[in-house]
């Protein structure tokens, strides 16, 4: 099957998902929550079974890559040994509920939201009426603190507010303009105004018509809202908003109150197996029993103290722990030869832009072999999309939206030296 005709769907470990090399599992913990046991254990698999490679996803997924047919059964069976298999391909298909890497780890957020998620995901699972939302279809369950969620896009939006110095969870809805806030609603009922939405949703939407809930007319958001209204509290009289300039997100972070982490990057969300191998071997040392994922493909570990948190950052070799390290602002999918959709070798590309970045630069640019731009669906400041053996140029935009003009791969590092250039002197 040729790539670019898969659409509507994420691979998982009971539907993998066909790529130019070989099948691409996925294995979804939850709540991106994994031990450091199992990572090891998920590399080894990713060298017996696949190619050796391995993807942090913007799901807070990890996936293994380059598994043929007759690989996939015994790799399943691992994944199941480690408690990470769902008994349902349908089921696990439905389970997109994210959280924030550090909740419960960091004193400033508004709320634990862990047993929140926990609920919503107990109900995804057990209701199988509700199988039949469009595999993409996500929840994100914010509960605020240095590492928000409020960058992130999802179907439905739980986010953590103070109404009356009481924390209370804004509910929302995506939408092309961005998130439309219904209302609040405690933690004890956020849950069900979750399953609530998300029913009145497979109410109101044909089965062969189901994609996202920002594609949804205001004919049926409104439906939707009359169908939650009585279960709602106010709006926020301040929702929350996307910060202007993304945090830091790699490094050392001191939380106060004696909580430390480390939060570790590779490019492009790449591992391989072997990378793996020393990472952990760096944990164990640390004394860190269990790793976090994230939406921005970090890898997150808390620490006992500061000392901890330098060893494990200095034995960390090849991951990206600096905040200035122009490459966590490039985002770029697999490319040729890992996937049949481009000619283009994006990853190897994008390496060679990152030097390209001046310094300062807070933006972030999207290199795509196709315009399915499966690395990243939210809008950057500069989109490159293969097309053939050129790239077709996006300014603040996605890859799916029209191009403004063409470059070849051999012309793009003085492209955007031109472009960079222009945007210093304006």
């Amino acid at each position: 099957m040729d790539a670019i005709e898969i659409k509507g769907w994420c691979p998982g470990a009971l539907r993998p998902m066909p790529s130019g090399d070989g099948l691409i599992v996925r294995v979804r913990p939850l709540f991106g929550r994994l031990g450091v046991d199992d990572l090891s254990a998920l590399g080894e698999a990713a060298a017996r079974f696949g190619n050796g490679q391995l993807d942090l996803t913007r799901r807070a997924n990890l996936q293994i890559r380059g598994v043929s047919r007759a690989a996939l059964a015994p790799l399943q069976q691992g994944i199941r040994r480690m408690g990470l298999l769902d008994s349902d391909a349908d089921g696990e298909s439905v389970r997109n509920v994210m959280i924030n890497p550090t909740a419960g780890i960091d004193p400033s957020e508004v709320l634990d939201v862990r047993e929140v998620a926990a609920a919503l995901t107990r109900t995804l699972m057990a209701r199988a009426s509700l199988w039949s939302l469009p595999g993409k279809f996500g929840f994100i369950v914010d509960g605020g603190g240095a590492l928000d969620l409020s960058g992130e896009r999802a179907d439905i939006r739980l986010a953590a507010v103070r109404v009356d110095a009481a924390p209370m969870l804004a509910v929302g809805l995506d939408r092309r303009g961005g998130t439309l806030w219904l209302g609040t609603v405690t933690p004890d009922s956020a849950a069900d105004a979750c399953i609530a939405i998300a029913t009145a949703y497979l109410d109101v939407t044909q089965p062969t018509q189901r994609r996202r809930m920002r594609e949804l007319s205001e004919t049926d958001v409104a439906a939707i809202r009359s169908v939650v209204a009585a279960r709602l509290g106010p709006r926020p009289d301040r929702p929350p908003v996307p910060a202007p300039i993304a945090p830091r997100r790699v490094g050392a972070f001191d939380f106060g109150n004696g909580r430390f982490a480390v939060g570790l990057a590779m490019p492009f969300g790449h591992i391989e197996h072997n990378q793996i191998r020393t990472l952990v071997a760096a944990l164990t040392s640390a004394g860190v029993s269990e790793v976090r994922l994230s939406p921005w493909r970090v890898l997150y570990a808390q620490v006992p103290d500061a000392p901890s948190a330098r060893r494990l950052l200095d034995s960390a070799a090849g991951w990206i722990v600096a905040a200035d390290d122009p490459l966590l602002r490039i985002e770029a999918c697999p490319g040729a030869p890992s996937c049949a959709s481009t000619t283009l070798n994006t990853r190897a590309i994008a390496r060679r832009l990152a030097p390209h970045l001046p310094g300062g630069f807070t933006g972030n640019i999207h290199v795509s072999g196709c315009a399915k731009g499966c690395a990243r669906s939210a809008p950057s400041d500069l989109v490159l999309v293969g097309t053939g053996d050129r790239f077709g140029i996006v300014r603040n935009g996605t890859a799916r939206d029209p191009f403004s003009e063409s470059v070849s791969a051999s012309e793009l590092a003085a492209f955007l030296d031109r472009i960079f250039r222009s945007m210093a002197t304006a």
